[in-house]
């Protein structure tokens, strides 16, 4: 009796393991975003497109980030106040950013990069705009709900939540235009709290085969 009820109890465990019934041990027909979604469709900044991971067997990274030859790391923190995002956060906000104009996805690579491959829905605003005043306050009342007043000092009050990516965790374009050039983001006195940095950027978008526009090349 004893011997008939573990081999019940093993046959049962054994048929659990096979239906993918544990955690660990799930399959799917599909590569998926997140458990069991495999696509997400969006219309964002004009641009409607489905949002997937590649699903063809073997695909290979774009030849633009499959080189390790690159500059040192980003730090995870890039300034107080930023938070720094993954993949999951960042379409969290692109499905936001749908329907609230409050919030901004932003390439902040400049025009060449974004041209030859970028995430859909982005908006260009290269980090090189904050290399002088002008161009700085023409970027962020352009697109980012910054106010200059008739005294020159700048309104952030409706200033948008932006979420920045660049080419990957080596590249500075990002953390140049939030800290490190002399009319960055935060010196103009941008809140810090309203900046959302995707180190990963496009290296780690392509390298999960998720949708881009643009030539590759």
């Amino acid at each position: 009796m004893k011997f008939f009820k573990k081999a019940l109890l093993t046959t049962a465990i054994t048929a659990l393991c096979t239906t993918g019934s544990f955690a660990e041990g799930e399959t799917s027909k599909f590569v998926p975003i997140s458990k069991g979604v495999k696509s997400i469709e969006m219309n964002l900044n004009g641009e409607k497109f489905t949002l997937m991971r590649n699903q063809t067997p073997g695909n290979i990274i774009s030849e633009l980030y499959n080189t390790t030859n690159r500059g040192a790391p980003q730090p995870m923190i890039i300034a107080d106040g930023v938070e720094t995002v993954g993949e999951l956060e960042f379409i969290e906000y692109m499905k936001k950013a749908q329907k609230d104009d409050s919030i901004l996805i932003m390439d902040s690579r400049k025009p060449g990069w974004h041209a030859k491959l970028r995430i859909p829905g982005s908006v260009n605003v290269p980090f090189t705009n904050f290399n002088s005043k002008e161009t700085a306050i023409e970027m962020m009342e352009d697109e980012m709900g910054v106010v200059e007043k008739d005294d020159g000092t700048l309104d952030f009050s409706e200033a948008k939540t932006i979420i920045a990516y660049c080419n990957g965790y080596w590249c500075g374009q990002t953390p140049a235009m939030v800290k490190n050039v002399k009319y960055s983001l935060l010196n103009m006195g941008y809140p810090a709290e309203k900046i959302k940095y995707y180190r990963g950027g496009m290296q780690a978008w392509t390298s999960f085969g998720f949708t881009v526009v643009g030539s590759g090349k």
